[in-house]
């Protein structure tokens, strides 16, 4: 009786997010379908972006409010933002992470460093170790390199050697002299930056640079939040001057961002999870907020709705790990954002924290109720990916007018294309 009350309620009300409260049973069996054929766009190679525009803020930008959309330059976003708004950043910055060493034989084997082999240790404090370290990696050539084979290569004075530290789950330990380096200095010498493989082209000296945000601040990430790509002094300047204030976090962007929807059933999806921290000055400020909270990128997005969720787990448990599951925000009981917010702020006066780091693999499909962010500063992304079921979640069907008034405006798409403000 209860399984054929929950069906007959999805009927009525068929949205994502009340279908999954009403049947995510003991087993979590799905029994709803998000089609990805729904979130398939035609999207011709040469509207991909190969290189930025210069200066970044001459960018296209694409306004969205309310179903209306108007085309614009990104330098003009101080102007065309709600009043009062507080945006939220993220500062990640990307790490030349792709290495190139020599495997005993003489073939070159590709180690691309991921993450800390640690989950529980913050990803920039990893980089910061000296001497040696272990972290998980994606391995080019990985059938050629055996357990105990050391890898090696120089890079004008530095030499590094690497090993498998579990070759089952690809954590590898890095060794390098001089020890006094930290592995993000040796990374900067000795790395390539690695740029999303819809790109195509080897990267250039350039990308250090570009394929960077100006603000970027703490190395951990593997992709830039490209939405924060267009920003320049001159437009900060601008927001300050016009009352629209920002705020600063973090959430390391990893490989999964990339990962496509390889499932007709976007619900059949395995969600990747990424490395965050919130901070006690972040959360006091979206607390005090009376005006919009516009989170700049999906990575901003994400973390703002997972610190939210995250309270939520606090309330009936204040010992909960800083974990939040795909299906979190379709389980649990929600609250009102300002005591969701306050409970980890309770938590972490409790432990005498000011940061506080977790990992989310938040899954926002169409029909997710957004509990903090009131819009979003994102580029055009890939079809049929999680990314785009973001923006759908957020302004509905009329992605489709969004996507469809870029292509036939010319906008370049994806990491280093143009970007779009939607206010829904």
């Amino acid at each position: 009786m209860r399984s054929q009350k929950c069906i007959k309620t999805v009927t009525l009300y068929g949205t994502a997010a009340f279908f999954f409260h009403a049947v995510m049973l003991k087993k979590s069996v799905l029994l709803r379908m998000i089609s990805m054929d729904i979130y398939d766009y035609p999207l011709p190679d040469e509207r991909i972006a190969r290189f930025p525009v210069n200066p970044r803020d001459t960018s296209r930008l694409l306004v969205y409010k309310k179903g209306a959309i108007e085309h614009r330059i990104f330098s003009e976003l101080p102007a065309l933002l709600p009043a009062g708004s507080l945006l939220v950043l993220n500062e990640t910055r990307v790490v030349p992470a792709r290495l190139f060493l020599q495997h005993p034989k003489g073939k070159n084997i590709e180690v691309f460093v991921l993450s800390p082999a640690d989950p529980e240790l913050n990803a920039h404090l990893a980089l910061q170790l000296k001497g040696e370290c272990t972290f998980h990696c994606l391995i080019g050539g990985r059938k050629t390199w055996k357990d105990g084979e050391v890898l090696q290569a120089s890079f004008g004075n530095i030499t590094l050697q690497c090993r498998y530290a579990n070759r089952e789950q690809n954590h590898v330990h890095f060794s390098w002299q001089p020890a006094a380096l930290s592995f993000a200095e040796v990374l900067e010498s000795a790395g390539n930056i690695p740029l999303p493989p819809y790109i195509n082209r080897e990267w250039e000296e350039s990308d250090r640079e570009t394929y960077q945000t100006v603000y970027s601040r703490l190395e951990g990430s593997v992709a830039a939040p490209t939405a924060g790509l267009h920003f320049t002094p001159a437009v900060f300047e601008a927001l300050r001057a016009g009352g629209i204030h920002s705020e600063y976090t973090t959430l390391h962007v990893g490989a999964g961002t990339f990962m496509p929807v390889k499932t007709d059933n976007a619900l059949e999806h395995t969600m990747h999870s990424e490395q965050i921290v919130i901070s006690d000055t972040l959360l006091q400020h979206v607390l005090a907020q009376e005006g919009p909270v516009i989170a700049v990128g999906t990575t901003s997005c994400r973390l703002l709705e997972s610190m939210y969720w995250f309270g939520v787990k606090l309330e009936s448990d204040p010992q909960a790990a800083f974990r939040i599951s795909q299906d979190d925000a379709y389980t649990l009981q929600p609250l009102p954002r300002e005591k969701a917010l306050q409970n980890i702020l309770k938590a972490m006066q409790e432990r005498n924290i000011t940061e506080w780091t977790g990992h989310s693999a938040l899954y926002i499909l169409p029909g997710y109720t957004f509990r903090v962010v009131n819009g979003l500063i994102t580029n055009f992304h890939q079809p049929k990916s999680t990314l785009l079921l973001l923006v759908s979640a957020l302004i509905g069907d009329d992605w489709k007018n969004v996507y469809t008034s870029a292509l036939e405006n010319d906008y370049r798409f994806l990491s280093y294309g143009d970007s779009s403000l939607l206010l829904p």
